[in-house]
């Protein structure tokens, strides 16, 4: 790669962060809703395939270590990290139930389920989304351009603009970091 074509790809970049700052009531909302949760004794559960999963785990690290803030631990939870459960639930009910399984057995009504997927539309994810919705709890989805499936599926949508997976991710790490800051000024000033 030369150099003009790295410079493309970050104005490519810095040109989609541009579009998303048009997005930053949503943003606003989804990272409300989390630290409304947060507030009232609930916690955070953060699902995703492949860089979403790698997102999420990011996600929850944030906020059980620390953003930016000295502070005591807040409850979140990666889905993705247990292989004994996501072998064991793929193998004995199949893949599209790994997510669906774990919101069931440690999701409570009003929890957060922060649903992350660069296309909008896995299944696994839509399916512990729907999950969520029998039980209470709300869902925030991060997907790419036009929301997917997902979207219908959300209680609010973060549908990013970009149709590139690399960029998508990109915007999902930069929001969800957003997220985490909202969560830490407004419960801990």
């Amino acid at each position: 790669m030369n150099i003009e074509a790295i410079r493309q790809e970050l104005l490519a970049a810095a040109d989609c962060f541009r579009q998303l700052a048009g997005q930053a009531d949503t943003v606003g909302r989804i990272a409300d809703m989390c630290a409304r949760s947060l507030r009232a004794g609930h916690k955070i559960l953060f699902c995703g395939n492949g860089g979403s999963a790698a997102d999420s785990q990011h996600l929850a690290a944030e906020l059980i270590g620390r953003y930016k803030m000295e502070r005591r631990p807040l409850p979140a939870i990666a889905l993705t990290t247990d292989t004994s459960i996501l072998t064991a639930v793929g193998n004995d009910y199949g893949y599209d139930d790994v997510f669906r399984r774990q919101v069931e057995g440690l999701g409570e009504a009003g929890d957060v389920l922060v649903a992350i997927s660069t296309s909008g539309n896995s299944r696994n994810v839509l399916l512990a989304m729907r999950q969520a919705r029998k039980m209470g709890i709300a869902s925030a989805a991060f997907t790419g351009a036009g929301g997917g499936a997902m979207k219908d599926e959300a209680d609010v949508c973060l549908a990013v603009p970009s149709s590139l997976t690399n960029h998508i991710q990109e915007m999902h790490i930069a929001c969800g970091h957003l997220v985490c800051e909202y969560i830490e000024r407004s419960l801990y000033g």
